[in-house]
């Protein structure tokens, strides 16, 4: 049929609007698609430990993806003769690599060892929802929370620990991987990997042995210890070094849990062929170093043409050689002369360890203070660090959780030594005790408070719930600081 000219630019027009409605609205719709898409059949997903990763999604349909993931405290070793006591998602730093479908429905199973002391939960970065499901997941030692969500967003994103106070879970540990991979599945390589970085603090400096506790002090100032790979200093090197032969496609995972510093990821021997930059759909092709910012990720990938060993580092390079943040890639193989002829000389990137610079002490902070000057501005103040540093573990009314953390409301053992109160915010406890004739078994963490505000907590705390309406005072704190 033939159009005559009005009729022709009519349709030009139309055809026009609907292309740049389409072009604005290209985001939106996507985002609605993946909603759309019907999770078709329960299947339980296959959780992986570090370097491994589950099989690919491949051309399958939606699912409802049962995931099955516990917590543990417990100790292992950061390097040798160094011990820590890790805080883990599924027994490994960092946690399981749990491996998704764009419009899978997650129902999200979180257990709580009932041998750990914490609560704990997950913020898992590829959920659309408050906290990134953290506000649904909090769970005391011995309990589970079920909760669910749909990939909406392809992409690699981090998962964490959101509980209060939030840098020190993650920086015992507690961060992970989380792929959604797109409809289509991503293109097929030989070999998949999964690396994260984290900074770690401890008491001693790196190398002293023992078992070495966290330091909160050097967290807040970002002055890392170690600063390694999946945990541990040489957690893939010598026999735990991955593996590829000359001739395959690697493609790297790479996350950041930090909690604090950013990572310039780079492998030595290598250039990056194609980059997911943070994860996502864009791609940079060509690449020497990518930045991975902490609570970030990037997917690298590139082909092994010669063998040899190629180094992965943190190219912020005294976290290599003097914190921790080396790995190995171990290619074997054919030599290609014609893309590289030099001599191999053993032993030359190994962690050099120990050479870490002192920084100057601090003096405390109490001189800068403005001191509360009348019991309504202590109360004030107190409150505020109460919901700081005491919610997560003894709830908004001093309630505390059952069988887990020990109410302050109508507390017999803290009314009963105002001195040990004291001494307990200032020092931790651990080990049993009975409160209000009901035995508990956990560990409240020794707080990095002023002597003016231990003293505005505690007035706080009993002046609320039916407590004994004692008023602390910052002398009472400081003669219990000096003993």
């Amino acid at each position: 049929m033939k159009v005559n000219q009005p009729q022709s630019a009519v349709l030009l027009l139309v055809t026009a609007f609907v292309l740049l409605f389409s072009s604005c609205n290209n985001d939106e719709n996507k985002e609605i698609a993946s909603a759309d898409i019907p999770a078709t059949v329960e299947m339980k997903a296959i959780l992986t430990s570090p370097p491994h990763v589950p099989p690919p999604t491949g051309k399958r349909k939606a699912k409802k993806l049962i995931v099955d993931m516990e917590i543990l405290e417990q100790e292992g070793e950061m390097t040798n003769g160094v011990k820590y006591m890790y805080w883990t998602f599924g027994g490994t730093v960092p946690g399981s690599f749990i491996r998704t479908k764009i419009g899978d429905e997650v129902e999200f199973h979180l257990k709580n060892h009932p041998d750990n002391k914490l609560p704990h939960n997950i913020d898992l970065h590829a959920v659309t929802g408050p906290g990134g499901g953290a506000e649904s997941s909090f769970v005391a030692p011995g309990r589970e929370k079920v909760f669910s969500f749909k990939t909406l967003n392809p992409g690699l994103y981090v998962y964490h620990c959101a509980t209060a106070p939030v840098g020190m879970h993650i920086a015992n540990g507690m961060y992970g991987l989380i792929l959604v991979e797109p409809e289509e599945g991503l293109p097929d390589v030989d070999k998949e990997y999964y690396v994260m970085q984290g900074d770690f603090y401890t008491k001693g400096n790196y190398g002293d042995r023992g078992l070495q506790p966290f330091d909160m002090q050097k967290a807040v100032d970002e002055d890392a210890d170690y600063v390694v790979f999946n945990g541990k200093v040489g957690a893939m090197t010598g026999d735990n070094a991955i593996t590829a032969n000359v001739g395959e496609t690697v493609r790297l995972y790479v996350g950041n849990g930090g909690p604090n510093l950013v990572s310039s990821f780079h492998v030595i021997g290598e250039i990056f062929d194609k980059v997911r930059v943070e994860g996502g759909d864009m791609v940079n092709e060509n690449i020497q170093t990518t930045l991975i910012p902490a609570g970030g990720a990037a997917i690298v990938e590139f082909k092994v043409d010669v063998p040899g060993s190629l180094i992965l580092v943190d190219h912020s390079i005294f976290r290599a050689f003097n914190k921790g943040a080396l790995a190995m890639l171990n290619v074997s193989g054919e030599e290609n002369k014609t893309i590289y002829s030099g001599e191999i000389e053993e032993g030359i990137y190994l962690p050099e360890g120990g050479g870490i610079q002192q920084m100057p002490l601090r003096d405390g902070m109490e001189g800068g203070e403005i001191p509360a000057k009348s019991m309504a501005e202590k109360m004030e103040f107190g409150k505020q660090t109460y919901m700081q540093t005491c919610f997560a573990c003894h709830q908004a009314e001093g309630q505390g959780i059952p069988n887990a953390f020990p109410p302050l409301a109508e507390s017999d053992y803290l009314n009963a030594d105002v001195n040990r109160s004291i001494d307990i915010v200032l020092h931790g406890l651990t080990g049993e005790i009975t409160v209000n004739g009901e035995k508990y078994n956990s560990i409240m963490t020794a707080q990095t408070l002023s002597d003016e505000e231990v003293a505005n907590v505690l007035t706080y705390v009993y002046n609320s719930w039916g407590n004994s309406k004692k008023e602390v005072t910052p002398a009472m704190v400081k003669s219990v600081r000096a003993k």
